[in-house]
C-alpha cells in the first residue's frame, strides 16, 4: 500500500511539474498585454443605444476593474497614455422572462453589447478587439417596486461585471 500512495504522490507531483512548465498560471496573475503597455487611457464608452447614462457607468465601471486589478495606469489624456481602450455600446436590451400569476413581468434578462478595441497608441496596433461584446444577467422586479428603479439598480451591478468579465479578457487574454 505504501508503494501505491508514494506512486500517486510521485504522479501529483509530475502533473504539477508539467504545468509550471507548459506557461499555467493562476487567473488573475498574469497579462497578455505586451510589457511597454503600462498606461491606458479610457474614453466615454460612445452610447448608440436610448438608455440614459449607459455610457458613464459602463466606463467608469471599466476604469475601476483597471484600478483595481493593479496591472496598468490609466490616464485620462490619450496622448499621455501607450494605449487607448475604445467602445461603443451598440446594444442594450431588457426582456421579461418570468411573469406572475397575474400576466405581469416579474424577471427579467438585461443584455448589454459593445464594440471593445484596445490600440497602442504609438503604433496604432489592435492589442484586443471584439465587435461584439455581451455581457448578460438577469434580475426580479419585486411586487410593488418600480421597474425603472429596479432596472437602474441593475444597470449599475450589471455594468462592474461587465467590466469585470472585460478586464479579464484583455488583460489575461481569456
Amino acid at each position: 500500500m505504501p508503494a501505491v500512495r508514494g506512486s500517486a504522490a510521485m504522479g501529483v507531483l509530475l502533473v504539477a511539474v508539467l504545468a509550471a512548465g507548459c506557461g499555467y498560471r493562476l487567473r488573475g496573475t498574469g497579462s497578455s498585454l505586451p510589457p511597454g503597455i503600462r498606461t491606458v487611457s479610457v474614453p466615454v464608452f460612445k452610447n448608440l443605444t436610448t438608455r440614459y447614462e449607459l455610457d458613464v457607468k459602463l466606463t467608469r465601471a471599466v476604469i475601476d476593474e483597471l484600478v483595481a486589478r493593479g496591472k496598468v495606469h490609466v490616464a485620462a489624456d490619450p496622448a499621455a497614455a501607450d494605449a487607448v481602450l475604445e467602445g461603443e455600446i451598440t446594444g442594450f436590451t431588457a426582456n421579461p422572462i418570468g411573469f406572475t400569476g397575474a400576466g405581469q413581468a416579474d424577471r427579467y434578462s438585461l443584455a448589454v453589447t459593445a464594440k471593445v478595441t484596445l490600440k497602442e497608441r504609438a503604433t496604432a496596433k489592435t492589442l484586443f478587439t471584439n465587435p461584439a461584446f455581451i455581457y448578460q444577467q438577469e434580475y426580479s422586479v419585486p411586487p410593488g417596486s418600480s421597474f425603472e428603479a429596479v432596472q437602474t439598480e441593475a444597470i449599475d451591478k450589471i455594468a462592474g461585471k461587465f467590466a469585470r468579465s472585460l478586464v479579464v479578457s484583455i488583460l489575461e487574454g481569456f
